[in-house]
């Protein structure tokens, strides 16, 4: 049962009792708690030398890297982090997509987090920007996110997030590393003062999925998207019960891809890293528009009426474009990142606007947003961060409003890809570096840099070259840009097979 609650939380319009976290405990057991942090930081952890938290949160192999153990160590590390951080006490808020490891971990997260003190709010199986959101719009200290978003099913990953519902702090990611590996002097422990509660609320998912609903208006009595044909590529996670009735509560008319929770097939062959098959749905519906999701619908990727694939550069774009004539976009300023098309920085350029660039990673696009002012930004792989309507990358609400200003257009959406830029040809490839030591410090491998040193000589102003490591992947990324093609292709094979040869064969 729970207790008669001290105060009244705020979500919503509902006001719901949260039962204190300020237990009075017998002497005996604030001797337990007492010596909770040194059971912590007396448990071994087998943990590589290099840095755990990514540009992503901390993200591997379920049941290696990401195992019980590490959660449940993480969960408390960050709630006393938290704690210590926080204003006043308030819960956690915890999501999570369909993996099959994704409860196993939420379980362990949880129980690290109650150790520490701390409520911990449940919302289950929901996209990680409705876990932002109620941090955002309750009186929760911060919250987590178990997801490896796009990557294959038998990776996870630990998405940590701060009380304004923004991703947590760098400084305090590396104050639990810390702890986790043993320095727990790192920060100020506050006492614990009882044991927290684990609730169940899938019901404040279901408040972020009609919150982000009333963003779209409409000038009639129609609903924003009436007549529209829609198809969903749930990618079988962690939209696949809010998305659908997004759409259709709009007046959409919902034509759904993968669309129940599989942790067997999440990402695999479909959503936005595989869009053979929401290309070939749209086409065969004569569908208006297609969106297809990550696992865990923190971005989307579209096609267009005729099958076309649509990038975040042209989503950036085309809702910059009505933010803009709206004067809703200060400075006409878009925040976007290294990987960013050429061609769409100086067709926007061309209608007066400024482009920022940041490093890859919603939270480096988050932090350039803040510094300059600007109310959008994203990546072109579709992770889209709108300030005036969320705090965090939204799918689900960025394919709502892609929806909404497509029909506010009367033109077909082929129609406004056509007329917004040209993209110069540009290619990625992606070499597979399992030494994390070699990935992470790809730059000290000199005939690596000599060659990437060749072809940005070879193609002058005429081109561009980006190698990094990704931060939530084994993967050394090789792009290159050009205004021709050839130029494209030769330099990215040539990168990509000396990528290969010097971080891979040679050892």
């Amino acid at each position: 049962m729970v207790s008669t609650p001290v105060r009244l939380q705020k979500v919503g319009s509902i006001a719901l009792p949260m039962e204190s976290l300020t237990h009075k405990l017998s002497e005996d057991t604030d001797n337990v708690v007492a010596d909770a942090s040194a059971s912590f930081s007396a448990g071994m952890l087998s943990l590589p030398e290099s840095r755990l938290f990514g540009t992503d949160g901390i993200r591997g192999r379920a049941g290696e890297l990401l195992s019980a153990p590490l959660a449940l160590q993480v969960g408390f590390w960050a709630g006393r982090i938290l704690l210590a951080n926080a204003a006043t006490i308030g819960p956690v808020v915890i999501g999570q997509d369909s993996r099959n490891s994704s409860s196993m971990l939420a379980m362990a997260l949880s129980a690290g987090l109650t150790a520490a003190g701390l409520e911990v709010w449940d919302l289950g199986l929901c996209p990680t920007p409705a876990v932002a959101q109620v941090i955002d719009t309750t009186e929760a200290i911060g919250g987590v996110m178990i997801s490896a978003s796009h990557n294959p099913p038998p990776d996870n990953g630990i998405k940590l997030f701060g009380a304004n519902g923004s991703k947590l702090a760098i400084a305090l990611q590396n104050q639990i590393e810390a702890a986790l590996r043993g320095n727990v002097q790192e920060f100020i422990q506050p006492a614990i003062s009882g044991w927290g509660t684990h609730y169940h609320r899938p019901e404040l998912a279901k408040d972020y999925c009609t919150a982000i609903q009333a963003t779209l208006h409409s000038a009639s009595n129609e609903l924003p998207l009436s007549g529209m044909r829609i198809v969903l590529d749930l990618a079988w996670g962690a939209a696949v019960e809010l998305a659908p009735i997004a759409f259709q509560a709009l007046g959409a008319e919902v034509i759904c891809l993968h669309d129940q929770p599989d942790g067997d097939r999440i990402n695999v062959d479909c959503g936005s890293t595989h869009l053979g098959t929401l290309q070939a749905a749209v086409k065969a519906h004569q569908a208006d528009l297609g969106v297809a999701f990550d696992g865990d619908a923190d971005r989307v990727l579209a096609v267009d009426n005729l099958g076309r694939p649509v990038d975040g550069d042209y989503i950036l774009y085309l809702w910059g474009m009505a933010l803009n004539q709206s004067n809703q976009l200060p400075g006409h300023t878009i925040v976007a990142t290294v990987m960013s098309n050429l061609g769409f920085e100086r067709a926007w350029e061309k209608q007066g606007g400024k482009l920022v660039r940041a490093n890859v990673g919603d939270q480096y696009v988050h932090a350039e947003m803040l510094r300059h002012g600007a109310m959008l930004g994203g990546e072109q792989s579709g992770h889209v961060l709108c300030r005036h309507y969320g705090v965090s990358g939204d799918g689900m609400l960025t394919a709502l409003h892609l929806a909404q200003l497509i029909k506010r257009s009367g033109a077909s959406f082929s129609d406004l890809v056509d007329q917004s830029f040209q993209t110069f040809p540009q290619k990625l490839k992606n070499v597979r570096v399992e030494d994390r030591a070699r990935r992470v410090n790809w730059q000290a491998c000199e005939p690596l840099m000599q060659a990437i040193a060749a072809a940005e000589l070879a193609m002058g102003n005429q081109g561009r070259v980006l190698v990094r490591a990704s931060g939530t992947e084994p993967l050394i990324r090789v792009m290159v840009e050009a205004a021709s093609e050839d130029l494209v292709l030769h330099w990215t094979d040539t990168l990509a097979a000396a990528a290969q040869r010097y971080l891979v064969s040679s050892r």
